[in-house]
């Protein structure tokens, strides 16, 4: 029997990157290459592209910090698509980058938030002190934070995040995605939703209005492996799929799904004219200004 690109082996899938543009032939057949610059949706919903950059424990000082922030919003006053821009940083650069960006196009993101509001909670960081300086969106689940790399948290803790995020009028990007052993054993699809279902949990129709979903193959982040378009763009509409048979097709459609997984200027082109790929999750890449700068300006 044939196999999807999810019960493919990683080095199977990536072998056929060098092949990416052939690859990527169903999803620009019908589509126009561009329209004001940017390529057609090719399917419902009122969603804009979001390209944000996780910076991690990056630059090393405020000042790397202010001058890297200063970069992205020049690279935002000349691109004439219509879409987000979003630098997630750490925390001690939060008001400095909040007013570098103040009046732009550029959002602010935090990388993280803890599950109170105040107490007796050493190096915990609240909704309201996000709030209070700036930021708009708040990364929740990344896989580095999900597997031990920084914290070991659960979907159950997860779901707390997305819900104390929302109940302070910010915006959740709610990270999913499989390992390497749950990717060659074919359970992309089960762990995907699985995660869907514990972090959404309880989560209305219109709060899920306001959550961006971040797939990341987590064997693919830092690691400069990137899922080839067909495989990527399956993943993502499966989540489409979750999103409508959890909700309706009407909610399902305004979902903005990111992908995250050493997106770069190579394969960023291919990767965004998919139809449901509505941005990127950008680590590494969102470091380098003109590395950036080219990602938010994809073709």
């Amino acid at each position: 029997a044939s196999t999807t690109p999810c019960e493919r082996s990683p080095s199977s899938m990536l072998s056929k990157i060098a092949t990416g543009a052939a690859i990527l032939g169903a999803c620009l057949s019908t589509a126009d290459a561009s329209v004001t610059g940017a390529p057609l949706r090719l399917r419902g919903g009122d969603r804009k592209y979001h390209i944000a950059g996780n910076w991690k424990l990056n630059p090393a000082t405020i000042d790397e910090a202010k001058t890297l922030a200063s970069a992205v919003v020049k690279s935002t006053k000349d691109c004439k698509r219509d879409m987000e821009t979003t630098v997630c940083c750490p925390y001690p650069f939060l008001a400095a980058v909040a007013d570098v960006c103040k009046g732009t196009k550029v959002s602010v993101g935090a990388e993280d938030v803890f599950t109170e509001d105040k107490g007796a909670f050493t190096g915990g960081v609240s909704t309201s002190m996000l709030k209070s300086v700036g930021v708009k969106y708040v990364l929740v689940g990344h896989s580095e934070r999900r597997h031990g790399n920084i914290a070991a948290e659960t979907n159950e803790v997860i779901n707390l995040k997305v819900k104390k995020v929302l109940e302070a009028g910010l915006l959740p990007v709610l990270c999913v995605g499989e390992t390497k052993d749950q990717y060659e054993a074919g359970k992309c699809t089960e762990v995907c939703a699985e995660q869907l279902e514990k972090g959404l949990a309880g989560i209305s129709k219109d709060d899920m209005a306001k959550i961006t979903i971040a797939y990341e193959p987590v064997w693919a982040i830092g690691t400069g492996l990137v899922a080839t378009p067909e495989a990527a763009q399956e993943v993502h509409a499966n989540i489409r799929s979750w999103l409508e048979k959890a909700y309706d097709k009407a909610t399902a459609d305004k979902v903005c799904i990111q992908y995250g997984g050493s997106v770069a200027p190579d394969n960023v082109d291919k990767l965004m004219a998919c139809p449901d790929i509505d941005g990127a999750l950008v680590g590494g890449a969102a470091l380098i200004a003109e590395k950036f700068d080219r990602i938010i300006k994809f073709e």
